[in-house]
Order: C-alpha cells, then sequence, then structure tokens
C-alpha cells in the first residue's frame, strides 16, 4: 500500500515541495505541510501577507517556520522570513525565523523581511 507521504507527493503542484507533518495541538487536527513555490524578498509584513493570499496559500506560523527550517531550509536565502503570528500582547511585532541561524525573533510590521508562502492539506485528506 501507498504510504501517506506518498500519496502527499503525488498531489503537489507545480513548483510545490512537501515539507512535512505538523501534529494537531489543543485538538486539532494534523496536516501536512506544503511549501508554495516563489519568494517575496524586502517586504514589509502586511504586503508579504498579501502576496501568500494572492498565491493561494498564507504565511507560515512559528511551527511551521520550524519545520521548514528543519526539512526545507535548502530552499530559502540565508536570510529573516516572515511568519503570520503576531507577538502576544505586542501586534505591531510579528514573529519570524532567521535561515541563517535558525533563531526566531520579532520584528516590527514595517520591517522589510522575506517571505515564503505554505498551504496545508489535512491528514488523510
Amino acid at each position: 500500500p501507498m504510504s501517506e507521504n506518498t500519496a502527499v507527493t503525488n498531489t503537489l503542484g507545480e513548483g510545490e515541495l512537501y515539507a512535512g507533518l505538523i501534529l494537531g495541538k489543543e485538538g486539532e487536527q494534523d496536516y501536512h505541510l506544503i511549501l508554495l513555490p516563489g519568494e517575496v524578498s524586502d517586504a514589509g509584513w502586511a504586503p508579504a501577507t498579501s502576496w501568500a493570499r494572492e498565491l493561494g496559500g498564507e504565511l507560515p506560523s512559528r511551527r511551521e517556520l520550524s519545520l521548514l527550517f528543519a526539512n526545507q531550509k535548502e530552499g530559502f536565502q540565508r536570510e529573516w522570513y516572515w511568519s503570520r503570528e503576531p507577538q502576544a500582547g505586542h501586534p505591531h511585532l510579528v514573529w519570524g525565523q532567521n535561515f541563517a541561524s535558525g533563531i526566531q525573533t520579532v520584528y516590527g510590521r514595517a520591517f522589510r523581511g522575506n517571505a515564503r508562502a505554505v498551504r496545508r492539506m489535512p491528514v488523510g485528506g
């Protein structure tokens, strides 16, 4: 029988890469993370968010950025990438990940960072 991962990789679109499995937390469903093709550079958070939506995806969460760093690091420049997650209690600051060091940190929404978009596929779907 086909493995779950084989079934997922058979459904990837042009240029998409399989990033791995995200385990659901607090009752959420497990899902497969798919990295969409393309990248935006030197963009503030709002334009980066809009760009990802136009591709049919969204910016990754902090957990998803960690998985991307672990499994698809070679698909990223050694730069800082936006997440979709504002810092709790400080909505003007947004988390992101440095793909040179692996460190996650926050920057103001006007900071000019890079972005990649992801989509999610439920396990078993």
